[in-house]
């Protein structure tokens, strides 16, 4: 039997008023027992002190190193090789981060040296972070080895705060990871009590207060000061007027102080934005199959459609995840053209993406978890057909690009716009058809007249040799190519001058163009580049174009 969860959340009005629609008791890992109180944020952050470990040890073979042996991980630092991180039975023997690897095993013999990677070991923190974006979309990395989520009005979705915990750490242990937790009102006071608390205290504050001022995280210069001036802890400093602490110790010092204890507001900046809407389905037991996943999406992309119709918008840009039970996620993401809310659409993008991955989608032991996401909406009205047809030819022709968009990739398509500006080589942009806006009018000759630009420009434009009268007489003949062209009939000069604002070098001299025709009836699109004396002394001509 499933059991199936619908989340939607729309906004960040939507998510605070979501955050004060529930209260409750629950159990901090840390800090024992509190009662939140409506629209109180709540903050929760992991702290993954033996990571490089940890991840070393996932990565090694049964069997690869002696199980009791104590692993240090080194890098060159000041000219020797440190330690830069270590292993619960490294650090249990006495040492520290920092040791010089010789003193380090004068100490312990046995010790065993790996290179330090901090590349892999933040790699594995974005995958952790991956991971708990199932719980909230409010997702933020703690360099180098912490995450910190925002669970205000989440953790009921769980069955409270100290059940979205367990949860979590339960996780973890299935990764093996070891992880400390704590949760509080702000980020920082989070980040504090997981890194530092040592023993539960009566409640929240009084935890905070009994930290050691290195929870402040201050550069140790700062830290070294607060304590020979006898200030060892957040107590120790909040008890005093800031003014005075301001003056001799920073701001910095007040300003961390004031955000660790919720004097003023602080947030975290998530790793990745959170969308307008989301739509998830939780399953009981996982789906071990990757049609049905799919299948999933196209219920979640009805109920996104209806959700969208009563704000009269639509998507561009639809987002699924899939959260294996093993802690593996996978996204997939298609692209319109133009704001759609139509299921079956969004359906067909997504088999077509499904069918072109090189890598298929796994689902290894079962998805646990399956999201779709529309990052952004646009308004959509209801669109009035006219009678010959025309608003049904636009919506074939859009629906044709995504679908080409979405099986040969998104830049492989590309529509010109055209830019305002007299500057002929950007004048058109190639853009990919799915995010081109909406196009600029195109510029038209007069009735009867021959174009003013060629089909074809030269990129760069090709130097070529030529006769013409001095100072600024239109070409009689060039040579191009290794082949001479005799002008007969010429149309010109038309002088563009370069952007002002823009001049630079050679690209701010002037040109004058002109439209040739040589003795065979070819024709060309000339340039000279510069003025005569004023600019150069011997300017430049080139061919930038070809007339068809």
């Amino acid at each position: 039997m499933r059991r199936w969860r619908w989340n939607c959340c729309a906004s960040a009005a939507d998510r605070k008023a979501r955050a004060g629609c529930w209260s409750g008791i629950v159990t901090n890992a840390v800090s024992g027992t509190r009662i939140s109180t409506p629209g109180e944020r709540r903050h929760m952050a992991l702290w993954f002190r033996f990571l490089p470990a940890d991840r070393w040890a996932r990565e090694q073979p049964p069997g690869a190193t002696p199980a009791d042996a104590p692993v240090a991980f080194v890098e060159k630092q000041r000219g020797a090789m440190r330690i830069a991180a270590l292993d619960p039975r490294a650090t249990a023997l006495g040492l520290s981060p920092g040791m010089a690897l010789a003193d380090a095993r004068a100490c312990v013999p046995d010790l065993i040296a790996v290179d330090h990677d901090p590349a892999a070991d933040h790699r594995l923190i974005e995958r952790i972070a991956d991971i708990c974006d199932r719980y909230t979309p409010m997702v933020a990395i703690d360099p180098p080895d912490g995450v910190t989520l925002d669970i205000t009005g989440c953790a009921h979705l769980f069955g409270g705060e100290a059940a979205m915990t367990a949860d979590i750490e339960a996780r973890m242990v299935g990764l093996r990871l070891r992880v400390r937790h704590a949760a509080a009102a702000t980020p920082e006071g989070a980040q504090a009590l997981a890194r530092f608390q040592t023993m539960p205290a009566a409640d929240e504050a009084a935890a905070l207060r009994r930290l050691p001022i290195a929870a402040l995280r201050l550069e140790e210069d700062a830290e070294i000061a607060l304590r020979r001036a006898g200030l060892k802890t957040i107590g120790d400093l909040a008890a005093r007027p800031t003014a005075p602490l301001a003056a001799r110790f920073g701001d910095r010092t007040v300003s961390a102080l004031d955000r660790l204890l919720g004097r003023v507001d602080s947030r975290i900046t998530p790793l990745r934005p959170p969308p307008a809407l989301f739509f998830e389905r939780r399953f009981a037991d996982p789906i071990v199959s990757a049609t049905l996943g799919v299948a999933v999406i196209g219920e979640l992309a009805e109920e996104a459609a209806r959700i969208l119709a009563e704000r009269r918008a639509g998507g561009r840009r639809f987002a699924a995840r899939f959260y294996r039970s093993d802690g593996a996620v996978r996204d997939l993401a298609v692209e319109t053209s133009l704001p759609t809310r139509d299921p079956g659409a969004i359906m067909r993008l997504f088999e077509e993406r499904v069918a072109g991955l090189a890598d298929p989608i796994d689902p290894g032991f079962g998805f646990d978890m399956i999201r779709l996401a529309v990052p952004g909406i646009e308004p959509l009205a209801p669109s009035q057909l006219r009678l010959e047809g025309g608003a049904a030819n636009e919506e074939a022709l859009a629906a044709l690009v995504d679908r080409l968009s979405t099986r040969l990739g998104r830049g492989r398509i590309r529509r010109f716009m055209a830019l305002d500006t007299h500057i002929p080589e950007q004048g058109v942009l190639a853009l990919p058809a799915i995010d081109a806006a909406a196009p600029a009018a195109w510029p038209r000759p007069e009735q009867g007249e021959p174009p003013l630009r060629p089909l074809h420009l030269f990129d760069p434009p090709q130097p070529v040799e030529v006769v013409a009268e001095v100072p600024d007489g239109p070409p009689h003949r060039f040579r191009w190519r290794r082949t001479l062209h005799e002008v007969r009939r010429f149309e010109g000069p038309e002088r563009i001058a370069a952007e002002w604002w823009r001049r630079k070098d050679n690209h701010g001299l002037t040109r004058d163009y002109y439209r040739v025709e040589d003795a065979r009836g070819r024709r060309f699109w000339l340039f000279r580049h510069g003025l005569y004396e004023s600019e150069r002394p011997d300017p430049r001509w080139y061919v930038h174009g070809l007339f068809a």
